[in-house]
């Protein structure tokens, strides 16, 4: 289905949007500060984002970019995190795009190959945190998706502008998948798979059999409401199994797959799935308007367990939470604290108070609270 174009952003329609930000809104930016900013950084607004910076400049939070008056090095980085995330996941976590061709051997010669594609994508410019929108190539253009990014793991946080400031500030509906695919190398990393783009990030935690069988588990109904397992973290968790003495025929065949047979991991990890009897007991798409709702409260309890036993960092599981978890359910309110501790840690709310440590601490104290009571968790009264 073919999506419309949403209208162009006004002046005015901006200006109201900014009554929503809970920010202080200083002068907007005029034509000569744009184009200044535009030269010295070497990309270019797309229009919506230019309409609503010349409307008012947002500040008060790190979140915001200062385009007037703000450290040229911290806006740099700001702008270079996209690529150098994909970058990151190229060399460390096997990532690669069918575009590029065969992936060299050798990791540097990866990463040369790999820079020289991404230095031909659009730009992606910072809008709040890690949203983002389209730049290079597509100035004079509007209405395209604010995309949420994390290196490759990149969701739709608003089908334009307009949308995506509704739904972050005010908690107001929004349907992301709707939004027109207009930017093809990121757009391909948004629609590689229906949830988010990356898979759990995490370091191996299982030390006795149970764990590595839930672990098993885990990985299945990522798989079931369609989040992205990597052949690889198939192969590692069925070597973490085997070392921890969990039987099953295909379990070793899984395990001592070599990294030119992981074509054959999906199929072998279905196999450890039916002779452990977990493919019987995985729960079915419950029919009551959330998809897959039983599935996604389960795995909401593992990420905050991974999060509290320091198998991934507080912020990253929270952002896996708060988009395939919270996000997904209807945004319980019982998940909220937990999410606004994440959304302060992304996006420098307040760190004059806190720092980014004590700001971790505070999410693996709240996922402590939620693990320790009921489950699913009850919202406040």
């Amino acid at each position: 289905m073919v999506h419309p174009s949403p209208p162009p952003l006004t002046v005015e329609a901006a200006r109201e949007l900014q009554l929503l930000l809970r920010a202080g809104i200083g002068p907007g930016l005029s034509e000569q500060e744009l184009d200044d900013v535009e030269a010295r950084f070497g990309f270019r607004f797309a229009a919506d984002h230019q309409v609503f910076l010349s409307a008012g400049l947002p500040h008060g939070s790190r979140g915001w970019p200062d385009w007037r008056h703000g450290d040229p090095e911290d806006l740099r980085e700001r702008l270079s995190l996209p690529v150098e995330g994909v970058l990151f996941d190229v060399e460390h976590n096997g990532f690669w795009h069918p575009t590029w061709g065969p992936r060299p051997e050798a990791v540097p010669d990866a990463l040369r190959t790999a820079r020289g594609e991404l230095a031909t994508v659009p730009q992606l410019v910072p809008v709040y945190g890690h949203r983002y929108l389209p730049g290079p190539g597509t100035h004079g253009e509007a209405g395209h998706p604010v995309l949420s990014v994390h290196q490759t793991d990149i969701v739709y946080y608003g089908n334009d502008l307009a949308d995506y400031l509704r739904h972050e500030f005010t908690g107001g509906p929004s349907e992301p998948s709707h939004a027109r695919a207009t930017v093809d190398f990121w757009s391909h990393l948004v629609q590689g798979c229906p949830e988010t783009a990356f898979t759990t990030p995490h370091d191996p935690y299982a030390a006795t059999a149970q764990e590595a069988v839930e672990h098993l588990r885990m990985l299945a109904l990522e798989r079931l409401i369609g989040r992205r397992v990597d052949d690889d973290q198939l192969v590692r968790s069925g070597l973490t199994a085997v070392a921890l003495d969990v039987e099953s025929p295909s379990l070793t065949l899984l395990a001592g797959l070599s990294h030119e047979e992981y074509g054959q991991a999906s199929p072998l990890f279905e196999q450890v799935l039916g002779e452990l009897g977990l493919a019987a007991d995985l729960p079915t798409d419950d029919g009551t308007g959330l998809p897959w709702e039983s599935a996604r409260w389960e795995l909401v309890r593992w990420w905050l367990r991974l999060i509290v036993n320091g198998s991934t960092a507080p912020a990253t599981g929270g952002d896996v939470i708060a988009n395939d978890g919270w996000g997904k359910l209807a945004r319980p309110r019982a998940l909220w604290p937990l999410v606004r501790l994440v959304v302060e840690y992304d996006n420098g709310h307040g760190r004059q108070l806190r720092t980014p440590e004590e700001l971790a601490g505070a999410i693996v104290a709240e996922a402590e609270r939620l693990l320790a009571g009921p489950w699913p968790p009850r919202g406040p009264r």
